[in-house]
């Protein structure tokens, strides 16, 4: 069996993300996994057109994880406010629970820490997401108490199916103990 490689999106991958990140969070399909959004959210999880600037800005990739050129898992990483930013993290619902998703944070995390020499990672996370937001903790996320309003209104990040939605800032230190 191939071992899985990391390498940045292109705009050519936008397409294939879609459908990715649609997967994981939307409809029945995202079902077979853990992250499914299905209950909370409904239409696009990812603009085609956000996702191109994404890829296309400084300081800022789309990291593939691929097996013999298939792809398995994606996130986005960019500098914010002087931390690396972890979103649109996605695996393919059929692989979930196999350690793909780690070895995708952990990746994240190395280029965060030693390409960008960023001293923390932030994300945001639905705060109902109680499961999600114990998997980031059991990885050294630490819940911060900062939430921020979800964007209401705006289709290009799914229509919500409830009023109670909000999203919490989590971190982690990539600090070394010695640099701490």
């Amino acid at each position: 069996m191939d071992s899985i490689a990391f390498r940045a999106a292109t705009e050519a991958d936008v397409p294939a993300l879609v459908e990715l990140v649609t997967s994981a969070y939307r409809g029945d399909a995202s079902r077979i996994g853990w992250t499914t959004e299905a209950d909370m959210l409904d239409g696009q999880r990812i603009d085609p057109e956000v996702l191109r600037q994404d890829i296309a800005r400084p300081r800022s990739v789309v990291l593939l994880a691929e097996r013999g050129g298939t792809l398995l898992a994606c996130a986005h990483l960019a500098e914010e406010d002087g931390a690396g930013y972890f979103g649109m993290f996605s695996v393919r619902p059929d692989l979930q629970g196999g350690g793909l998703g780690k070895a995708l944070l952990a990746e994240a995390e190395r280029i965060v820490r030693e390409q960008w020499r960023l001293p923390a990672m932030r994300m945001t996370v639905i705060d109902i997401r109680d499961e999600l937001i114990a998997f980031y903790q059991r990885r050294g996320y630490i819940r911060t108490g900062v939430t921020k309003p979800f964007p209401y209104g705006d289709e290009r990040y799914g229509i919500p199916l409830r009023d109670d939605l909000r999203f919490e800032v989590l971190e982690k230190d990539l600090r070394s103990k010695a640099e701490a």
